[in-house]
Parts: structure tokens; C-alpha cells; sequence
């Protein structure tokens, strides 16, 4: 399957501000089917926006059908090009994660989907994935009821509570008041989720990890909570990765997400019923 790459320009609108948001798209195209329709992916990248790495992972998606649609994070401050992978580059993108509101990443999310929505080619059906900074917008944007598959590479700031403004890091079990931190909202994700965790990932700790999963179990979500024993944070980066990248991991969790897309994007599961459905213990 070939792709055809471009970029669409949108207006968002958040805490006062106007800003343009670029969205890199990648489309599949079969030649002689100009009519072609394909489900749609939102793919949010790390803290670095856009780069090669990212684009690399939106070819592979898109070619297996999907029209991919990756939002540059950072519009609020900077333009769509990538920061660099080096100590400037880091501590520009860690510091934007934090100062960007939890509402203008929403807003983000909410024009992207619009976006893959208005397209004739895209089948009305929407999936979502990223990773670090990524895979935590990739799970906040499941809480939009128009999203039904989301995959989540290592993402951070969820156990924490640390993603937007904040004034402390917060592992509770116990939402604060009024909290609207991703964490705090899953009762109200009604799509299916897939995590995806390294256990050597230093950003995530065990009991970040046990936190994220008891959340999704207590908020009835339909999950699958992946964790890879010789996996450190962004195992599936294969650039600069500073030792880190591991290709083989990286290949089943690819798996991962190629079955679950499939199964959920691809098909026409129709209207889910609301029977409780027991399996059967037998050997």
C-alpha cells in the first residue's frame, strides 16, 4: 500500500488564544481506487513533537490501511518543526508539557478527530496512539466517545498526575476534588485500550504502572496492560535513543496494535449489547 504525505493547518481556540495547529497526515492510497475509505489514527508523539522517529511509526501504521493524522503538540509556542534530541531539546519540550493546559490539549485532540472526520476518504472510525508525553494524549483522547481503539506506548504523567499546570505530583488512589486529570476521568473512556509499559521505564515505576492498571479495572474499562521485562522508556525509538531502542519489542508491540486496530477499527462490530458475559472454567 503506498501513502501520500501533506499537512492541514487548523485553528484552535483555548484559554484565550488563538493558535494554527499543524497536522502531519499520511494516506494510504491503492492505485486504480481513488474511492478508497480507511479508518483513521491519531498519533501523538513524545515531548519532541513531529520527528523522524514519529514519522517512521505514522508510515508503518498508514500502510497498513490507516489514515494517520499527527498533531504538532507544541502550536501554543513554537512552530511544527521537531525539537532536537539533546539536552536543549529535552528541557524545552519537558518544560511546554507542563506549562500547555490539560484544556488545549483536549482542544487538540477533539480538531484532529474533526479533522480526519471531514475527510471522504476516512470511514468514520477512529483509533488513537502515541508514546511518553504521546501515549498519555493518546489515552486522554479515548475519554472522546468518537474514539474506540487507543494504544498506548509508556506513557508518562498519568500515575502522577503531572501532565499540564500542576503544583505537586499526586499518586493518590483517591482523585482530588474536582480533579480532570486523565487518571481521574476513565469511568467515562468507553473505547477499548491497549498499555503498553517496559518495566525498566524509570519514568514509570512499578507502582505507577499498578496504579494506571487498578484505575482502568476499577473504572470497568475494557483493557489489556502489556509489560516488558527488558524495556526502558522509548524502547521504540530508533534514533537517538540513547541506548534504549529494542527492535524486537518493538516488532510484538507493533502486533499488538495491528490486532487490535484491526479487530476494532477495521471491523463492523456494530452497537455493543449490554450482557454481562461469563466464560465458562473448564480445562
Amino acid at each position: 500500500m503506498l501513502i501520500q504525505e501533506s499537512h492541514a493547518d487548523v485553528q484552535t481556540a483555548t484559554n484565550g488564544k488563538t493558535t494554527s495547529m499543524r497536522i502531519f497526515v499520511f494516506h494510504p492510497t491503492i492505485p486504480g481506487y481513488p474511492n478508497a475509505r480507511f479508518p483513521g489514527v491519531v498519533l501523538f508523539s513524545e515531548i519532541y513533537q513531529v520527528t523522524g522517529p514519529v514519522a517512521r511509526f505514522a508510515r508503518q501504521i498508514a500502510g497498513q490501511g490507516y489514515i494517520v493524522a499527527a498533531p504538532s503538540s507544541y502550536h501554543d509556542f513554537t512552530g511544527p518543526e521537531p525539537l532536537a534530541y539533546d539536552v536543549p531539546g529535552t528541557d524545552q519540550g519537558n518544560e511546554w508539557k507542563v506549562v500547555k493546559t490539560l484544556e488545549s490539549y483536549d482542544e487538540d485532540s477533539h480538531k484532529t478527530v474533526d479533522y480526519l472526520l471531514s475527510l471522504p476518504t476516512c470511514t468514520g472510525r477512529i483509533g488513537t496512539t502515541g508514546m511518553c508525553l504521546g501515549g498519555h494524549l493518546a489515552l486522554r483522547a479515548s475519554l472522546d466517545p468518537r474514539i474506540t481503539a487507543c494504544v498506548s506506548y509508556f506513557a508518562t504523567d498519568v500515575h502522577s498526575r503531572t501532565l499540564g499546570p500542576h503544583t505537586a505530583a499526586n499518586t493518590s488512589s483517591t482523585a482530588p476534588e474536582g480533579s480532570t486529570h486523565t487518571l481521574d476521568l476513565l469511568s467515562t473512556l468507553k473505547g477499548e485500550v491497549t498499555m503498553i509499559f517496559g518495566i525498566k521505564d524509570t519514568h514509570v515505576p512499578d507502582a505507577g504502572r499498578d496504579l494506571i492498571r487498578q484505575k482502568l479495572r476499577d473504572a470497568g474499562v475494557i483493557f489489556n496492560f502489556h509489560e516488558f521485562a527488558w524495556a526502558q522508556h522509548a524502547f521504540i525509538r530508533d534514533e537517538l535513543s540513547k541506548g534504549r531502542y529494542d527492535p524486537a519489542i518493538t516488532k510484538a508491540c507493533f502486533e499488538v496494535l495491528l490486532e487490535m486496530f484491526g479487530r476494532v477499527l477495521k471491523t463492523d462490530l456494530g452497537e455493543a449489547d449490554a450482557k454481562k458475559h461469563e466464560v465458562e472454567h473448564m480445562c
